[in-house]
């Protein structure tokens, strides 16, 4: 009888305490002078069932999946698979997969890629209104899905700031859409990802070695050439995001994270 009134308590107690709130603003200042397995052990700390990693299994994925991975094997690598991806890819992904033995989660649109194009063509062809409508449709609506099933609460993702614009204004700390977004290698440079490879004996996507600084889906993924901007590579130059890095905003504009 007595145990039982002790739970009783602790539930009360717990109830009581409310959503519980984390100082955004220290924590970036501490993050931002860490080391990226740092700021990795920063957030699996704070939400350690709660965690997703996302990985395009692009050219410089493997850093971020073996080091997240080397501090929890079990971390969900969701992979959104529009159907579209470049055979390579799908290589890549079943190498590292079962090289790191990857808990992969795999999330594709409602509609398949055939049915898609029957219905409304090519829309990667169809100008930025073209590319937006695909893209929610392969992309957000996809990874919303897998933050709702996978009851995340934190998206771990592998941006940095010298692959784009929009990525320049990023923090290792963000929030987009109710998440708090942890940017371990935001700061890194392409000499960074080079030795932590080189060190761990880690491959690049095949199709970097070919001349591809960005690999997305084959129809809106291209070679570099000389003196062009890596970021000219995507959607035909119209733009370089496809959208879920987009709106994350920095700790100033979002305040503290509450749950």
């Amino acid at each position: 009888m007595a145990a039982t009134t002790k739970k009783r308590a602790k539930k009360k107690v717990a109830a009581s305490r409310g959503p519980t709130k984390i100082a955004l603003a220290p924590a970036l200042r501490k993050l931002s002078g860490a080391k990226a397995g740092e700021r990795i052990a920063w957030v699996l700390r704070h939400f350690p069932t709660s965690t997703v990693l996302t990985s395009s299994f692009g050219a410089q994925s493997a850093v971020l999946l073996h080091m997240a991975t080397q501090q929890r094997p079990d971390l969900p690598v969701v992979l959104l698979d529009t159907g579209y991806l470049f055979p390579e890819t799908y290589r890549f992904i079943d190498e590292l997969t079962d090289r790191l033995s990857l808990n992969l989660k795999v999330y594709r649109p409602l509609m398949s890629a055939a049915w898609q194009e029957a219905r409304y063509g090519k829309l990667w062809e169809q100008g930025l209104e073209g590319i937006a409508r695909y893209n929610q449709m392969n992309k957000l609506e996809p990874m919303d899905r897998a933050v709702r099933e996978l009851k995340a609460r934190a998206w771990i993702s592998g941006v940095r700031r010298g692959q784009s614009e929009d990525r320049n204004r990023m923090e290792v700390l963000g929030i987009k859409n109710g998440l708090l977004r942890l940017h371990p290698l935001i700061d890194w440079t392409d000499k960074d990802i080079y030795d932590y490879l080189t060190a761990h004996e880690l491959p690049y996507h095949p199709l970097w070695y070919d001349g591809y600084p960005s690999i997305g889906d084959w129809h809106t993924s291209r070679i570099l050439t000389e003196g062009e901007d890596p970021a000219q590579t995507r959607f035909h130059g119209l733009q370089r995001e496809c959208g879920l890095h987009l709106e994350t905003q920095t700790v100033g504009e979002s305040g503290d994270f509450v749950i």
